[in-house]
């Protein structure tokens, strides 16, 4: 993303500073934690998406770096308490905190970092970020909770899909945006034109995500991941849909009884494929992105909203 780089690179090199103060303790395990949490992260979408919300509609300034800060806060202790609730032990191909220092520690750790955000925003009076973003963490948490209710009967139709990824994966992207854009104007109907801006995005990155369970756009094999976990993807809600009963009842068997047997994920990743579940998921997440996009071209053409369009079709294009 060299445009992104760019035009952003000094607030990005800034924030990255500013980040690692945040999160500094006097208290010796925790310190640690930090310090190996920041090693690790990751490429800082969100704050990008800030950063660049920011410039677009206005300028960057201490506001921003501090929305940035709190958005960042909240996604990775939101990374923390998943990988608690997934049971996960890997982060990125780096062993979770969960997995190194135990549930019990993970769980405080994520709070330590939700309480940081938090206050950075009380004690400056950011309270429009601090609405912002909480109202992002408390649609995550309902999102997640819908989506296992559906899980254990298998009946998302395609609205509660939306619902359900709208609510825990594009509310964070959509306060990102929103922040970012309120940083800089104070202005309401400018901050829901990049709440929904993000949205969109966000929609289109979950959709992305679903395809790559079934080898696509990635190295080529297809995980499962998803099946096995009996998430219910656009991929397989459009399979499902179309499907006569028959193979409807036998790949909700299948989904349920099981999940865990390779040779029968493969069967339903096949059967997916032969309906055009694919290919449907793949035209949805391109519709999402042109809306996405015509709402970024409403602001005249700068090297910001350039490096915009680079990062949203790098979300989009990404190959993991």
């Amino acid at each position: 993303m060299e445009h992104v780089n760019k035009v952003i690179g000094k607030e990005l090199s800034l924030f990255e500073k500013k980040f690692s103060e945040s999160v500094k303790t006097t208290n010796y395990l925790l310190d640690r934690i930090m310090r190996f949490i920041i090693k690790r992260k990751g490429k800082q979408m969100r704050p990008m998406f800030v950063f660049l919300s920011a410039k677009i509609a206005g300028e960057i300034n201490d506001v921003s770096y501090r929305a940035a800060a709190l958005i960042e806060l909240l996604h990775t202790a939101t990374l923390v308490h998943d990988d608690v609730v997934d049971n996960s032990m890997k982060r990125r191909d780096f062993f979770s905190i969960n997995a190194l220092w135990k549930n019990k520690i993970a769980v405080l750790v994520g709070d330590y970092l939700l309480s940081k955000g938090l206050l950075l925003a009380v004690e400056h009076g950011d309270y429009r970020i601090l609405q912002i973003t909480s109202r992002a963490v408390k649609e995550m948490s309902e999102g997640e909770l819908l989506q296992m209710e559906k899980a254990r009967k298998l009946d998302i139709d395609e609205k509660v899909y939306f619902d359900i990824i709208k609510a825990k994966t594009a509310s964070l992207l959509s306060s990102a945006c929103s922040a970012g854009a309120w940083s800089a104007t104070n202005d309401e109907s400018v901050t829901e034109h990049f709440r929904l801006f993000g949205e969109k995005v966000g929609v289109a990155f979950q959709i992305k995500d679903d395809l790559f369970d079934y080898g696509q756009d990635n190295i080529g094999k297809p995980t499962g991941i998803d099946i096995k976990e009996k998430k219910m993807t656009l991929p397989l809600i459009y399979t499902l849909q179309n499907a006569d009963a028959a193979t409807k009842r036998k790949i909700i068997y299948i989904v349920k009884n099981n999940s865990t047997d390779r040779a029968k994920v493969n069967e339903v990743i096949k059967y997916v494929t032969a309906s055009g579940g694919i290919a449907y998921a793949q035209e949805k997440m391109k519709e999402y992105r042109e809306e996405a996009i015509k709402l970024l071209y409403q602001y005249p053409d700068t090297p910001a909203r350039q490096a915009m369009e680079e990062l949203v079709n790098y979300v989009i294009d990404r190959k993991y």
